[in-house]
């Protein structure tokens, strides 16, 4: 599995509006998994945002281990799976961070402006590529 940094082509994959799947760890070590909304950001972060009653802010809170899925949003045989750490948890109070992912992914702000919503941002470790026929990107 490759560190950090990513080449270029998993960058501009990334890049994309993809759907995502993200994975955080009950108490008991379980995984629990999610579809989720994500950015990537040029420091080599990853934004997430969830609503204050997702059980995965509470995971996240207790264990920052995540990874994060990415599936080709044309042909989900290419995606890339990030390994990481929630390295900041903030309140999105006025919504901005939210909103630039709807606007991402559904090309409108998001609609529940009464939600109490928070921000999660990962660092990127490791990753793997895959493009149903083998690793992805090829060497």
């Amino acid at each position: 599995m490759p560190a950090a940094p990513l080449p270029s082509e998993v960058v501009e994959f990334l890049r994309q509006p993809n759907p995502g799947v993200v994975a955080s760890l009950r108490a008991d070590g379980s995984p629990h998994t999610a579809a989720t909304w994500y950015e990537w950001q040029e420091d080599g972060h990853v934004l997430l945002n969830m609503d204050e009653s997702r059980r995965r802010l509470d995971f996240m809170r207790r264990d920052p281990r995540v990874t994060l899925t990415a599936l080709g949003h044309e042909d989900w045989g290419r995606y890339v799976t990030l390994f990481g750490r929630i390295v900041r948890i903030e309140s999105d109070a006025d919504l901005a961070d939210i909103d630039r992912l709807a606007i991402r992914y559904a090309g409108v702000p998001f609609r529940a402006r009464d939600a109490r919503r928070y921000s999660a941002w990962m660092r990127v470790e490791a990753w793997y590529g895959w493009d149903g026929s083998g690793p992805w990107p090829r060497p």
